[in-house]
């Protein structure tokens, strides 16, 4: 199991953001917390943190499933404030990080939102089903609305047998019954 744990490093595919990021640390130190430099990788469903980009264990993981992202000032209070964000999930521990700059923490917050909605729409099929199905309904509608120029040019048949086989046997300017 652990040689398969530095697979999404090397699996490119399933990578959706990496980069080096500054981690608050979970112990407090003397002077507080500390901020160590960490090559951190999001894929689908997971995110990684490793010492280095170079490293094969990571130094954490944890699945992002359930958290949520939030650009978070209040972390530090110096330069690099606007570049901190954290992801939270009650009852769990918080993740506290800065990125590079503040439009990098922004992309960062962005990408896991986004991979938040995404897996929020397969835990919950149902209301996102209804959803694609009204959109199907309102294609298919519009689609109907075609055909129907088609069925209309024959008014004597009822409508089951335009809805059955007939219907495909009706051309434009041709009469399917000879008269």
């Amino acid at each position: 199991l652990e040689e398969n744990l530095p697979k999404p490093v090397l699996d490119t595919g399933n990578i959706l953001k990496q980069g080096y990021l500054e981690k608050r640390s979970r112990d407090h130190g003397f002077f507080g917390s500390e901020w160590h430099k960490r090559w951190c990788v999001l894929n689908r469903k997971t995110f990684y943190y490793y010492a280095n980009e170079k490293s094969k264990q990571p130094k954490g993981t944890f699945s992002i499933e359930h958290y949520s992202a939030r650009l978070a000032s209040h972390l530090r209070k110096d330069s690099r404030k606007k570049c901190c964000f954290e992801l939270t999930c009650p009852g769990k521990r918080t993740y506290e990080f800065t990125a590079p700059s503040p439009a990098e923490a922004e992309d960062w917050v962005d990408q896991i939102q986004f991979l938040l909605k995404d897996l929020s729409s397969l835990t919950i099929p149902c209301e996102e089903e209804e959803e694609e199905e009204e959109l199907y309904n309102d294609v298919d509608s519009s689609d109907s609305m075609n055909t129907s120029h088609n069925t209309t040019l024959n008014q004597d048949e009822p409508n089951m047998e335009v809805e059955g086989e007939d219907i495909y046997e009706v051309l434009p300017g041709k009469d399917p019954k000879p008269k």
